[in-house]
């Protein structure tokens, strides 16, 4: 596939780590204002790093956007006329919906909104995907290459604010909760390095289960408890301290913030 990442920045160099490993690309197109800032990608075959979007455009079929949102819509202005009826247009940008989108580049473009997460430098991004009328026609394109850089879920525009807390700040979540086990393992005896590990392939080993089995948690936890037990005590503690509660009350405090910065840009 001929890809370019228009707007190389964290997210989009997770992406392009992500491809480049995978081996998902014909040739890829890496655009930023700097190119000191993306210099780790030199000399990777069939990449190649410019400061010229219209020249990444042109020699593309599949623009990936992952640029500020406030740059976003002049970029896409000044694309526009380079864009023909083989591009396909893919956004990770937060808060763009897909008819602000279409008055831009027009309704007959293939649009697609993607929200992948950081996990996709390695190939483990959770990754929501929705279109307009036209890009439902490429969404098989899309899912193709986020499959191969994690998993991807097909969902309503409407959940995309949603998803944006899920996935995308799911992941400092996630991060979070290995760093309190981490902490919790050292202070019963493991050192930093050992802790950290403990903490990182447990969770691993927990998500994977229900990957494999496709069970819910609770039939996995039941697994692992017994009357009177550890394993319950520790749990119940943690319900005692809100553990449950505190982590969906996050939640819904990003998705509320997501909320307000979109009414204070209207």
């Amino acid at each position: 596939m001929k890809i370019a990442i228009i707007g190389t920045g964290n997210l989009g160099k997770s992406i392009a780590k992500g491809l480049i490993t995978n081996n998902a690309i014909t040739t890829l197109y890496l655009t930023k204002r700097n190119l000191e800032d993306i210099q780790e990608f030199d000399g990777y075959k069939n990449v190649y790093l410019t400061t010229d979007n219209a020249e990444a455009v042109a020699k593309s079929d599949i623009l990936i956007f992952a640029v500020q949102p406030a740059h976003f819509e002049g970029i896409l202005k000044d694309i526009k006329d380079d864009l023909t009826e083989k591009h396909v247009l893919i956004s990770t940008i937060t808060g763009f919906l897909i008819p602000k989108m279409e008055e831009i580049v027009g309704a007959d473009k293939f649009i697609i909104r993607a929200m992948p997460n950081t996990a996709i430098a390695v190939g483990k991004s959770m990754t929501c995907l929705c279109s307009n009328e036209q890009g439902a026609k490429r969404l098989k394109i899309a899912e193709a290459i986020f499959n191969r850089l994690g998993h991807s879920l097909s969902i309503p525009e409407s959940q995309m604010q949603a998803a944006t807390v899920v996935c995308a700040s799911g992941v400092a979540f996630w991060m979070r909760l290995i760093r309190a086990t981490t902490q919790a393992a050292i202070q019963l005896g493991f050192d930093a390095k050992e802790a950290q590990e403990l903490a990182m392939y447990t969770s691993e080993g927990a998500a994977s289960l229900l990957i494999t089995n496709g069970n819910h948690p609770e039939e996995e936890i039941d697994r692992v408890t017994t009357p009177k037990g550890c394993t319950i005590e520790g749990l119940n503690e943690m319900e005692h301290k809100g553990l449950s509660s505190s982590l969906i009350q996050g939640m819904i405090a990003s998705f509320n913030k997501i909320s307000n910065i979109k009414k204070e840009q209207m």
